[in-house]
């Protein structure tokens, strides 16, 4: 079966172009179910029953996992599942019937405008690091691309002069203005500090560590943890707080949600629809707030 399996995660890589972060996701739960089947089962996963699948979410329960990752590992094996089926592999899908409570999702935070400036100005433009960083987090907010997107962008995907990155991500390529702060602090970086920070000439890398070399998701998680410690921002600021305030932004501002999705790269606007949603939370929290009589 673990040939099944990696037969999968190629058709999610090469076929349907899936993040290297999703594939990691749906291989981790389709290789516990794996486990488990093979532990406390002995059959090949092919013959799972709907009674053995539902005992195992059961198990997973019961084990302390929360729901939406009970949820998560239910999606992932449909999947699965569905593949086999359409490659004439197995004859049906176990956990087709399945059936958890719904998962109440949570509305993702997002910063107010004065948090934003707060952020932004905390790189001390000092030193090499400084000059980079601020480059970074300008670029982040400017644009709202993922973090896995930032740091692989290479030098020749920025136009400075017509101000626009190019971002590759999901197996598409888009186009996203910059402000004319950002394109200032890119410029700084990229004329005055890249040249002294790469470790070899032909580095293409965009954003460099300082060793050198491409910047790692876990170095820029580092950066924005420390930068939300130096501004004393009480909420929670993960790289993805970044790209749901720009979103929220643009749309408090009138931007339309075709155009916010065709530059967070959503393949559905019902991804983007969110932040309608916390657009009219966050009006709510103001009226109820400042109106004299509520």
């Amino acid at each position: 079966m673990n040939d099944f399996i990696n037969l999968y995660e190629s058709y999610l890589l090469k076929e349907k172009q899936a993040s290297a972060n999703t594939v990691a996701s749906y291989m981790r739960d389709i290789k516990q179910f794996d486990t488990y089947v093979a532990q406390m089962l002995e059959c090949p996963l092919e013959q799972i029953t709907a009674d053995q699948a539902t005992v195992y979410f059961a198990w997973l329960t019961n084990n302390g996992k929360s729901l939406a990752t009970v949820t998560r590992s239910l999606a992932s094996l449909k999947g699965f599942y569905t593949f086999l089926i359409n490659r004439g592999l197995a004859e049906h899908n176990p956990v087709k019937a399945v059936h958890l409570a719904k998962v109440e999702k949570k509305l993702p935070q997002i910063l107010t405008g004065r948090e934003v400036e707060l952020l932004l100005q905390q790189p001390q433009c000092t030193d090499p690091k400084g000059f980079r960083d601020k480059a970074m987090l300008e670029l982040l907010y400017a644009t709202g691309i993922r973090v896995s997107e930032l740091i692989s962008l290479n030098v020749e995907d920025v136009n400075l002069l017509a101000g626009f990155i190019r971002c590759s991500g999901n197996g598409k390529t888009r186009m996203i203005p910059l402000y004319a702060a950002a394109v200032r602090a890119i410029q700084t970086y990229m004329t005055q500090i890249r040249p002294n920070m790469i470790a070899d000439p032909t580095e293409q890398a965009l954003f460099v560590n300082l060793s050198g070399e491409r910047m790692s998701r876990q170095g820029f998680w580092k950066i924005i943890k420390h930068y939300q410690q130096t501004a004393n921002i009480q909420k929670e600021i993960t790289p993805h707080t970044l790209r749901h305030s720009f979103a929220a932004h643009l749309l408090e501002n009138g931007a339309d949600l075709r155009s916010i999705q065709e530059m967070l790269g959503h393949s559905d606007i019902s991804s983007t629809q969110i932040y309608t949603q916390i657009v009219k939370q966050n009006l709510k929290s103001v009226y109820n707030k400042f109106h004299p009589k509520a």
